[in-house]
């Protein structure tokens, strides 16, 4: 017989039991808890395609992330205080607030000492005074370009470029010229000038300060056109600072316009005759304007001839044409007694001495800085 507690087959080899025999293959809690992989429960492998594990992620990954967007967050503001450091150590100081002032113009008619010479558009190019002279925006030429002291490079190169571009549409535009559009002027004002611009240009053209030769080259497109799209040009263009935020441009150029009568039907080849323009005008231009492409049109002095000294040349210049003499009688009179805007006339005589006369400065008349070491 057999003891109560031993299997029929007897005791068995092992009389502790089977624990040691599956000893190495039973897992512990650190061991489970370590593990990258999970069975799915038994519900969960009855779904379609399931898969017989998944991937638990590994302990420490949040802190990781975590870890990982702080980084992300100190970057961020350090490179947000690095922006700020980098404005406030700018080497150009920040533009000062700065109301542009109304243009100030003279114009002077030059009268001729007799009749105007007529000729064909060749000759008149070819061995008039402005013989030599280079056609259109060929003739306004940049300086040579260096920085100042508060102004760079590119920034020079911009100002003056925005006075070549104001030069071009005040006195090569043909549109402009006799055609009464000022847009292309305007647009490049300091919105302080507008007002008085758009006073200048439209009807009626008032005088004074509000002379719209001061501005630009028009003619009256009811008397005078055109004769050659040819337009000569002569000057130079100089620059300087008038203070750390403002860069004052001067420029001082001759234009030659062949013209001839407004008339129907057709018209005598030697009918043409020049007119001669010369303007010194005076720009500035702040740190804003230089950025915006605009301007600041300070100073305008004009001479314009053929003209009699009694025209009057505040909204529209007025040519005396091939064959046509200046009046006899000299400027208006000047009433000393009178209120308004003063209106005193001033006249010269044409006389070309050269073709290729010496600049003309009006007062107070910038020049280009001198290179710097």
């Amino acid at each position: 017989m057999t003891g109560r507690g031993e299997p029929p087959e007897g005791p068995s080899e092992n009389p502790s039991g089977g624990e040691d025999e599956y000893r190495s293959l039973v897992f512990d809690e650190s061991f489970v808890r370590a593990a990258r992989l999970q069975e799915f429960s038994a519900r969960e492998r009855m779904g379609e395609h399931a898969r017989a594990v998944r991937s638990l992620p590994r302990r420490g990954s949040r802190r990781r992330h975590s870890r990982a967007g702080i980084a992300l967050v100190v970057l961020i503001v350090l490179a947000f205080a690095t922006a700020v450091y980098t404005g406030f150590r700018n080497p150009y100081p920040a533009p000062v607030g700065r109301r542009a002032e109304p243009l100030r113009t003279t114009v002077i008619p030059l009268a001729p000492q007799g009749p105007v010479p007529g000729g064909t558009v060749a000759s008149l190019l070819a061995d008039g005074p402005a013989t030599g002279h280079r056609s259109g925006a060929s003739g306004i030429n940049l300086p040579p370009v260096r920085r100042t002291k508060n102004f760079s490079d590119s920034q020079v190169t911009m100002a003056l470029t925005t006075v070549k571009d104001y030069l071009v549409n005040s006195s090569l535009d043909p549109d402009v010229l006799t055609g009464g559009v000022v847009r292309p002027v305007g647009r490049l004002l300091d919105p302080d000038q507008t007002a008085q611009f758009d006073r200048s240009v439209g009807p009626p053209a008032g005088g004074g300060e509000d002379s719209a030769t001061g501005w630009l080259v028009r003619f009256d497109p009811a008397e005078v056109e055109l004769a050659a799209p040819d337009i000569r040009v002569q000057g130079t263009l100089s620059y300087a600072e008038t203070g750390a935020d403002t860069l004052e441009v001067v420029s001082d150029h001759t234009f030659t316009y062949v013209l001839r009568p407004a008339v129907p039907g057709p018209h005598r080849t030697d009918g043409a005759s020049l007119f001669t323009v010369r303007r010194v005008l005076h720009f500035l231009l702040d740190r804003q304007d230089i950025r915006l492409h605009r301007l600041e049109v300070r100073n305008a002095y004009v001479q314009a001839g053929p003209q009699s000294c009694s025209a009057a040349a505040t909204g529209v210049l007025r040519p005396l044409l091939a064959g046509e003499r200046a009046a006899a009688r000299g400027p208006s009179g000047t009433d000393p007694y009178a209120t308004g805007v003063p209106t005193a006339a001033l006249c010269g005589t044409l006389a070309v001495s050269s073709p290729n006369p010496g600049p003309l400065r009006a007062p107070d008349a910038a020049r280009s800085p001198r290179s710097r070491p």
